[in-house]
């Protein structure tokens, strides 16, 4: 009996070549950096033809935004499970939630956050599952500050700054770390991801009105 032929293009693709050519791009990028991953190189990586991969991303913009819907959703899962364990009438706890999971994830997956940071890597604009998911996001922000300054334990009195001072808090901690801004501190490794968590303590108790 003749040995079974080897794998072709067309047997990986019908093996999920799409979930491939993303792995390997996400690879290129821990390699290269987000911006020199291409989808050409990820099809040599993946071990198929160059024409290949354009069945199912006919860019590299195409194949960046695939990569960024499947971190925002996991991005998103962590947050709302970090917020679901705060007591429901501690507002400003489940606000300091957001942060931290925000944080955590940013600094455990650095190239993911690179790239769902990055606006000009993606198509955000033609993207509704990335537009839905930071929209849930955001509205576990909001809905906990509107809480929080209904009951008064909210020292400012615009929402929307006070998300934007939250939210550039966060994405400023996490591009420090990873751009390796930490060490002028002597903060490194283990005590980076504890060190930011507690400029963001500190930030949430000065927006506290207690």
């Amino acid at each position: 009996m003749p040995d079974p032929s080897p794998p072709t293009s067309a047997n990986y693709h019908h093996g999920n070549l799409r979930e491939a050519l993303i792995k390997a791009a996400v690879q290129l990028a821990e390699e290269g950096g987000p911006e020199n991953v291409s989808v050409r190189e990820a099809a040599k990586r993946v071990g198929v033809s160059p024409g290949a991969p354009f069945r199912h991303f006919a860019s590299k913009t195409a194949l960046m935004t695939a990569i960024a819907e499947e971190a925002t959703s996991r991005f998103l899962a962590e947050i709302a499970s970090a917020v679901r364990e705060v007591a429901v009438d501690d507002p400003m706890g489940r606000f300091a939630a957001v942060g931290v999971a925000y944080l955590r994830w940013a600094i455990r997956n650095p190239t993911h956050f690179q790239i769902i940071s990055n606006r000009s890597l993606i198509d955000w604009d033609g993207s509704a599952s990335l537009q839905r998911d930071n929209a849930a996001i955001r509205a576990l922000m909001e809905e906990a500050l509107t809480e929080a300054q209904r009951r008064g334990l909210l020292a400012s009195n615009d929402l929307a700054e006070a998300q934007i001072a939250g939210r550039a808090l966060v994405y400023g901690l996490a591009r420090m770390h990873i751009d390796g801004h930490f060490a002028q501190w002597r903060v490194d490794g283990e005590t980076a991801e504890r060190t930011a968590q507690n400029v963001l303590k500190h930030f949430t108790t000065l927006m506290g009105n207690r």
